[in-house]
């Protein structure tokens, strides 16, 4: 299994293009917080997989904090609809100087921070006609997960399942993310697993 990979997950780029994903990631991030926008993207000089449509979320982390508090950002796509190179230099960009829950990233901050990408594969629809059924068909550690009951709507990464490792509390703190009440549903109540891969 390569390195960055939940265990049942598919291998979504090579080493070559990972290791480049996670470059233009880490230039967006240095960009954005010295000029207040992400770097244009020359998408021909690419990989060839990296200007294929996909999704990603691009997370930072101030190094040497505790991890409940070391979150400096995160952004990201949940339906692929750009190149993957382009999608990861705008979250990447958004993910410094947009996350809602922080101030703009500054330049002196950049060389602290440890950047990390995730690819997400293709959504797959998780059966949801009660709650036992579903808890029982997630898997901790592997599965991602985007619910959505009418216009609210939430998505954890499978990092998540290391601070909720229950299948009860994962969900539990979904919904409250997506501004649903404990046990709340409705008939449009749908959900989606995913698995992603990590690039550190």
């Amino acid at each position: 299994m390569a390195p960055g990979l939940s265990p049942m997950a598919d291998r979504f780029l090579d080493d070559p293009s990972a290791a480049r994903l996670l470059e233009l990631a880490r230039a967006a991030v240095a960009e954005a917080a010295q000029s207040g926008r992400a770097p244009s993207v020359d998408l021909p000089a690419e990989p060839g997989p990296l200007q294929q449509d996909g999704a990603t979320f691009v997370t930072l982390r101030t190094r040497g904090l505790p991890d409940a508090q070391s979150l400096r950002g995160c952004i990201g796509s949940v339906q692929p609809s750009r190149p993957l190179a382009l999608d990861v230099v705008q979250n990447a960009a958004a993910a410094a100087l947009r996350d809602p829950r922080f101030p703009p990233v500054g330049p002196a901050e950049v060389a602290a921070l440890d950047v990390s990408v995730s690819v997400l594969s293709p959504f797959t629809r998780v059966p949801a006609e009660d709650d036992a059924a579903f808890l029982a068909a997630l898997r901790p550690g592997v599965d991602g997960l985007l619910i959505r009951d009418g216009g609210r709507r939430g998505v954890f990464l499978p990092q998540v399942w290391e601070q909720l490792p229950t299948p009860e509390a994962f969900l539990g703190a979904l919904r409250r993310k997506a501004g649903l009440a404990p046990g709340e549903r409705t008939s449009a109540f749908q959900a989606w697993r995913f698995t992603v891969q990590h690039v550190p």
